[in-house]
């Protein structure tokens, strides 16, 4: 005869989705085997003792540290265990520094032996919303460079500024200006300066590697880049190294005052937003950074901290 315990146990191993239950109180008393591979192949200090913790009450000490996450979480489970609601599910970003991830948690009840416990299930949603978002990104791309557009930039700054609050981390924004654009499509014509921006743009692309790297056309000749969880240094240096391949690819620009091939200005800023700021003051500084480049020679970086 089957032994009813152990082949639930092993049955609930093979499922793909991270499974938990806990009781009212918030304590786990059962996960599963993808839930404890997920926590120890992402760092997770307590993957071991899973049965000594309350999961509410880590979801608490996430949101009184400004997890807008961690609060929505515990709100939804105290309303499930309350009885204001029967199920409680949301879907939530959970990128590592490689790749973009997303999760859907459910908490659905059940009782046994007259006790009230509450599965917490999260499943990885990452290619459905990946899906969902390419058909997105088509409203979000500049036709021109393949880059994003300012409206994709917008949105994009301001759920970075807000991860980066809640993070506690550095985030830089680099404004880049083409030095004598108009001289070039004057001088060579609007084909020769499409090319130029798309060969532009192109390099852009190679700058942006992480979750919390993006690339855009900002306006015309102007590209943004933004650096989350990067200091003012790095991104300076990042910068130095994009002017240098903006300028190696040896676009003519004969009229130019600077050199006789396209060169870029940029102006930095970088801030902290859990300490100051708004997202409108770090453009503003970046924007003033790229005013003083423009008024001392151009062709070169300045970063504000």
């Amino acid at each position: 005869m089957i032994n009813s315990n152990k082949f639930l146990k092993s049955v609930l191993d093979t499922v793909t989705q991270h499974i938990s239950v806990i009781d009212k109180d918030g304590k786990i008393v059962y996960v599963n085997k993808s839930w404890i591979a997920f926590g120890e192949s992402n760092n997770c200090s307590m993957h071991n003792v899973w049965d000594k913790i309350n999961y509410l009450k880590e979801c608490d000490k996430s949101a009184s540290c400004g997890d807008e996450l961690g609060a929505k979480a515990a709100d939804g489970i105290r309303d499930v265990i309350n009885k204001i609601k029967d199920f409680f599910y949301f879907e939530y970003p959970c990128h590592s520094p490689y790749e973009k991830r997303w999760f859907m948690m459910r908490v659905i009840p059940f009782g046994l032996d007259d006790k009230e416990y509450y599965v917490i299930s999260h499943e990885n949603i990452t290619e459905r919303v990946l899906a969902e978002e390419k058909v997105l990104n088509q409203s979000r791309i500049d036709g021109l460079t393949d880059i994003a557009n300012r409206r994709y930039f917008d949105e994009f700054l301001d759920n970075e500024w807000k991860r980066c609050a809640r993070l506690k981390l550095p985030l830089s924004l680099a404004i880049i200006d083409l030095d004598y654009f108009k001289a070039l499509n004057d001088t060579y014509g609007h084909q020769a300066g499409d090319e130029c921006l798309r060969k532009v743009g192109a390099v852009l692309k190679k700058f942006v590697h992480r979750p919390a790297d993006f690339c855009a056309r900002y306006g015309g000749e102007e590209f943004a880049i933004v650096l989350g969880d990067t200091t003012a240094e790095n991104s300076f240096d990042m910068m130095n190294d994009l002017i240098d391949d903006i300028r190696a690819l040896g676009i003519p620009n004969k009229n130019s005052s600077v050199i006789p091939t396209l060169t870029a200005s940029v102006g930095v800023a970088t801030m902290y937003p859990h300490t100051r700021g708004s997202k409108e003051e770090l453009i503003s500084a970046a924007d003033k950074m790229l005013y003083n480049v423009k008024e001392n020679g151009r062709n070169k970086v300045l970063y504000f901290t």
